[in-house]
């Protein structure tokens, strides 16, 4: 034994490693049959894999140039990181934007800002910025609710996110006065800290599934009244990630917690289908609409990407004649968001936002529909000028994913799916959500909440308006080709957008409905 303990002690370091490596080239040349390229070059092939592995971390910050990257560049993720922290979030030199690109949108501004009076809402509190439209109230629900915020977090769930990261969420909107959508995955403890919450379920009925795994009305009603903060329903139809496709959560992901709280089992893959049981065609889609809104008191709407529109011809068309219908509609755009999917999918099924949004919002107001639909956008949006964009085009609201997550620390690492998020955000890695310090990262969310709205209030001023509902078509341009084939939003998807009533930012203070504190 003194032997062996003396060959060991006395064997220079550098020996052990290569024993080490040449017991890697063995395996490799030959026990491994899975990949070619360790075969062939024994311990050099695994650079190659820990080089790919690390591939979009090395371009995100070596390769590319600050306006190159997908899904989020490295300005605009530059730009969420410093107004999270509430540093500075300018730019100096002048843009180094190609103004002259393909959809570049350009703002027009007027002659003269408009002006706020030193009693005006926005002289006290620049960053306040409710909704301008009541949800719900066209089809007098017995509890309406106007949003506190036009920028909310969109539906992420507890599972794909981790704990830490809904309870970073939820604190952060009661802060910003916005509210939190649940996603699919059902209500959480960690939704239940303050902020105004939309219950978002699909097809798999999670939260509010009976045992025979369709929907629960009697959950349903018991979750509303035990959760006074849930504030409405939305029901998903489809997701830009893959609509059409039914979601899938692989078992590593699903923790004993989110068994509970979806009502499946631990461990196990959780497939969604792509189609509801509680309805298989639009007029039973109204009506379930209508049976959870009598039941449950809230404003009830769907969430959707846009591609083909009979159906949502006949939807139009059941509302007109009926009086009856959802509160409200999300678009989401096939871009796609935080949900995995294939690539078949995520480039190739539905339409973008701006696409989708107009034909849709198109459809509604032809049919006379428009002014009692508050309309809900997300995709990308999460950035002044594009919600502005969105606003002339007849959004009421939009919802950040991508945007939120960032705000509270996500890299853009692109790896969400695979539950080993960096960052702690979309992992249930007790040990990376260690990292995740809940009352800083919902501080920075709530900033970057204000940061929005108070930039998103300047632009509005800037083009002579007080609320953001009122931008119209005309007021924004987006690149066709030159200037002079560039064309104004009306001109561009072929309609006017409705007017939105507004008497001023003092009556939305004094609104009864508002939402947030």
């Amino acid at each position: 034994m003194d032997s062996i303990l003396e060959f060991f002690s006395s064997t220079p370091w550098w020996m052990w490693l290569l024993i080490a490596l040449a017991l890697v080239a063995i395996r490799d040349v030959f026990f491994q049959k899975k990949h070619t390229i360790s075969h062939n070059f024994p311990i050099v092939g695994h650079l190659r894999y820990l080089l790919e592995s690390i591939g979009p971390e090395m371009r995100q910050y070596f390769v590319a140039n600050n306006r190159e990257e997908l899904p989020f560049n490295r300005i605009e993720r530059g730009w969420i990181y410093a107004s999270a922290k509430k540093e500075n979030n300018y730019e100096g030199f002048g843009t180094d934007r190609d103004i002259y690109t393909h959809q570049h949108i350009f703002i027009n501004n007027a002659m003269l800002p408009y002006k706020l009076a030193d009693n005006h809402p926005n002289s006290i509190d620049k960053t306040f910025l409710p909704c301008a439209k009541v949800i719900g109230e066209y089809n007098k629900r017995k509890r309406p609710y106007r949003p506190a915020s036009v920028i909310n977090v969109s539906a992420m769930s507890f599972g794909s996110l981790s704990a830490k990261a809904i309870e970073s969420l939820n604190k952060g909107v009661e802060i910003a006065d916005a509210y939190h959508n649940t996603g699919e995955g059902g209500l959480s403890p960690y939704h239940s800290n303050g902020g105004d919450v939309v219950f978002h379920f699909g097809t798999g009925y999670f939260g509010v599934r009976g045992e025979d795994g369709n929907f629960s009305m009697e959950k349903m009603k018991a979750l509303v009244e035990q959760n006074p903060f849930i504030r409405a329903i939305e029901v998903k139809l489809s997701q830009g990630a893959k609509p059409g496709k039914g979601g899938v959560l692989p078992g590593k992901k699903i923790t004993k917690q989110i068994a509970e709280i979806r009502g499946v089992e631990v461990g196990k893959d959780v497939l969604s289908p792509p189609n509801h049981s509680a309805f298989s065609n639009i007029k039973e889609m109204v009506d379930f609409i209508e049976a959870i809104a009598e039941e449950t008191g809230l404003p009830v709407g769907i969430k959707a990407a846009i591609g083909k529109l009979d159906q949502w011809k006949e939807l139009a068309e059941i509302m007109k004649s009926t009086g009856k219908g959802p509160d409200f509609i999300t678009v989401d755009g096939g871009e796609g968001g935080t949900g995995a999917a294939p690539p078949s999918f995520a480039d190739h099924v539905s339409l973008p936002w701006v696409y989708g949004f107009a034909d849709l919002y198109k459809l509604f107001k032809e049919n006379g529909l428009a002014e009692r639909i508050v309309f809900i956008g997300s995709g990308k949006l999460g950035f002044p000028a594009k919600a502005a964009m969105a606003f002339a085009m007849g959004v009421d609201c939009i919802n950040v994913a991508r945007e939120a997550m960032m705000s509270i620390g996500c890299i853009q690492a692109q790896i969400c799916h695979t539950n080993r998020c960096p960052a702690g955000i979309a992992t249930q890695s007790k040990w990376k959500q260690n990292g995740i310090n809940v009352p800083l990262k919902s501080e920075r969310l709530a900033q970057y909440f204000k940061t929005f709205k108070k930039e998103l209030v300047e632009i509005t001023h800037a083009a002579g308006y007080e609320h953001p509902c009122q931008f119209k078509m005309s007021d924004i341009e987006v690149n066709v080709d030159d200037h002079n084939l560039s064309k104004e939003l009306d001109r561009t998807y072929k309609y006017i957008k409705a007017p939105v009533p507004f008497s001023g930012m003092q009556s939305l203070k004094d609104c009864e409905h508002l939402g947030g504190k």
